[in-house]
């Protein structure tokens, strides 16, 4: 198992840096900063509260420390997060900024939700790498991990072109894989093109599928003769499909083989079939 925990500690304020580094390195899934409110630690799946309240300082130390004050980061902030050095991830909640009906940024930060990246090398290693694969499974029960080492079983023999919107699927520090190429910061539907046109991948992979536009652009990579790695949110194959946003894909039939996680982060296979 592979962690920024470096990284992580530095967006901390001082005090609650020592709090953490003594708890939570192996088993730390989330920190919940909330304003005056104690931290809420996660850690294997159970909460931890600390002592001392959180302030506007600290929230605001955590949010400077993982945007660097970067453009891009501003960018993605008015998304409701900020992808942080290492690859965690920073959920944002405040009083947001709206113009012609669009969240355009956020006034004032009230709560953070910052989750651990871990890379765990060898959890895909039952996975056949063949073929179309979609991975399901509820927020937080490892779907961007299951990818991240699939996408590096796969680069053992075809190039992939990775959409990392985000950021997180493969920080500084984390093994790539030995034909990966990395496209970060690009929205999914514009990067499946560019990789079409640029890269001649043998797959190319993205993480959460969450909009129409990202599978319209999945359906025309399988229509060039690129397979795909992906995940979205949904319990199984009965539940994707109840999803209206989901449905160019089984009806396009796009994935050859969903892997399905369970709440203890084990997963199990499907090959799809007939979707209908």
């Amino acid at each position: 198992m592979m962690c920024a925990w470096s990284e992580l500690l530095s967006i901390l304020p001082q005090w609650l840096r020592r709090e953490v580094d003594a708890l939570g390195k192996d088993s730390l899934r989330e920190i919940r900063l909330r304003m005056n409110s104690p931290p809420e630690l996660v850690l294997g799946g159970k909460s931890h509260w600390l002592k001392r309240r959180v302030s506007r300082e600290d929230i605001s130390f955590c949010v400077n420390g993982a945007s660097r004050y970067s453009p891009w980061s501003a960018a993605t902030a008015a998304k409701g997060y900020i992808t942080a050095p290492g690859g965690h991830r920073i959920g944002l909640c405040g009083e947001v900024v709206c113009q012609g009906g669009a969240v355009t940024g956020l006034r004032e930060i009230h709560s953070l939700c910052i989750r651990v990246a871990r890379d765990h090398p060898g959890v895909a290693k039952r996975v056949e790498p063949a073929g179309s694969i979609l991975i399901l499974g509820a927020p937080g029960w490892g779907k961007t991990t299951l990818l991240r080492d699939l996408i590096r079983r796969c680069a053992e023999s075809r190039p992939v072109a990775v959409i990392d919107e985000r950021g997180e699927l493969f920080p500084e520090g984390f093994d790539r894989g030995i034909r990966t190429d990395i496209l970060t910061g690009c929205p999914k539907p514009q990067g499946i093109d560019m990789a079409l046109r640029t890269m001649a991948p043998g797959w190319i992979a993205v993480d959460e599928i969450t909009a129409r536009e990202d599978c319209v652009a999945l359906v025309q990579a399988v229509g060039c003769g690129v397979d795909l790695l992906a995940t979205a949110h949904a319990s199984g194959l009965a539940d994707l499909r109840s999803r209206p946003v989901y449905r160019p894909l089984w009806e396009n039939k796009v994935f050859d083989t969903v892997l399905i996680l369970r709440k203890d982060q084990s997963f199990y296979g499907e090959r799809v079939g007939e979707w209908n």
